[in-house]
């Protein structure tokens, strides 16, 4: 199919504990090429997708990320994807990194279909923020922007993925409508190269969004509601068991209901989440049994938006939703992933083909993004903690063989020594 028609974009994100290497299995094909599922959609032409977004959390050990250390897994994960894509996919397609971006432990790569949209792929961004104490990346974002020409006009479309890991636990979800502004205000983009402005842009300055990530938004169901009978983490395990249960237990959830409010995520639509089963907390080594000590909840979510998606249907969107859906079988973390199909709608015929500027999302009269005009400052003052604390903690590591907490018994052990030594004989036998 042409680029010019009804593009086809996956994205997936997966939470990987920490685990570096070890942190997804070796064949991919249930998470990244999930085509028996969507057989009976394309079943008349089965087509491989144009774009594939893959987003990851914790993607290696914290000191690791925080040194900035995450060179050699990022390079073997990027290899791992891409071979499986093209081995799976239908007609077994060739494809382009678009690009690849990591921060701490947050990563995204992009990939292009080389027979289709790969060739006219231009300026290539990337971009990342830290949402921790002192902005941080132990939480935060990453982004990789690019445009496609002359698809619709000579100026073609913007495509925008967003990874983001936001703070954790249910009490904290004041922080992480906070942490979504900050993203907003500091994960910024050089505008388009025909653009009258010299300003940076936010990520909502784009013909297509795609937001996706742990974004930690828990279940809270209200104390004096009659489903909650019990402790809580029981009673919405209990209601998860089943499709109608689910649906009505998503009217508990964070997320949506800020989305509602238009407190976050503004102008972003999602598929129906409700249809799996809620992707945290589950056991090490377990298809599908939670840990009790946690509510479970759909912490891990895509959303995405058009341009010709109108503010006044913040529910309707004009990008198909083929499928939405996670994949129990991953048991090396207390995440599952999770993967979206998406049919983009085709481009908008503008009445001058020269057009030079790509259109943009349309938002709410009530919701205009700002870029942080501290952004810069900001996100570098998060990067030089990162890197100090994460080369100490790394050597604390390396001196404790593995353990940060046998390296400072160590070290002060060692330091013990040489002071010892260092006292004159004298001193000794007095």
């Amino acid at each position: 199919m042409s680029i010019d028609g009804n593009l086809f974009v996956q994205v997936g994100s997966y939470n990987t504990n920490l685990q570096g290497g070890a942190g997804v299995p070796q064949d991919l094909v249930d998470w990244l090429v999930p085509t028996l599922q969507v057989a009976s959609f394309l079943s008349k032409e089965p087509r491989a997708p144009d774009i594939f977004a893959v987003g990851f959390q914790e993607l290696l050990p914290l000191h690791l990320g925080l040194a900035g250390l995450s060179k050699a897994v990022i390079d073997d994960r990027d290899a791992h994807i891409r071979s499986q894509i093209e081995k799976h996919t239908p007609g077994k397609e060739s494809y382009t990194l678009v690009a690849k971006v990591v921060n701490v432990g947050v990563a995204l790569f992009v990939y292009a279909r080389d027979s289709g949209v790969a060739r006219r792929i231009c300026d290539v961004q990337t971009q990342w923020t830290g949402t921790g104490p002192a902005y941080m990346g132990n939480k935060g974002a990453v982004g990789i922007r690019f445009r496609i020409s002359d698809r619709g006009s000579k100026a073609g479309e913007v495509f925008t993925f967003v990874c983001a890991h936001l703070t954790a636990h249910g009490r904290e979800l004041a922080r992480r409508i906070a942490d979504y502004h900050h993203i907003v205000g500091t994960l910024l983009f050089p505008p388009h190269p025909s653009s009258p402005s010299s300003s940076s842009t936010t990520i909502y300055s784009t013909s297509h969004l795609f937001f996706l990530g742990d974004l930690n938004f828990r279940i809270t169901i209200p104390p004096s509601h009659p489903h909650l009978q019990t402790s809580e983490p029981y009673d919405v395990l209990a209601m998860s068991k089943d499709d109608v249960s689910r649906a009505q237990l998503k009217e508990f959830d964070q997320l949506l209901n800020q989305r509602r409010q238009g407190t976050a995520f503004i102008g972003l639509r999602e598929g129906p989440f409700w249809t799996f089963k809620c992707t945290y907390k589950y056991k090490l080594g377990e298809v599908d049994r939670y840990n009790p000590k946690r509510t479970p909840a759909w912490t891990d979510r895509i959303m995405y938006a058009t341009h010709t998606d109108s503010p006044d249907k913040p529910e309707k969107s004009d990008i198909t939703n083929i499928l939405y859906t996670s994949i129990p079988s991953y048991v090396t973390s207390d995440h599952k992933p999770v993967v979206c199909l998406l049919l983009l709608p085709p481009p908008t015929a503008t009445s001058s083909p020269e057009t030079c500027e790509p259109p943009v999302l349309r938002l709410p009269s009530s919701y205009t993004p700002t870029p942080d005009p501290h952004a810069t400052l900001k996100r570098y003052t998060g990067r030089t903690l990162d890197r100090i604390i994460g080369s100490i903690w790394w050597l604390l590591t390396v001196v404790g063989a593995g353990s940060a907490v046998v390296g400072i018994f160590n070290f002060f052990l060692g330091l013990a020594a040489w002071r010892w030594w260092k006292v004159p004989v004298a001193d000794v036998d007095a």
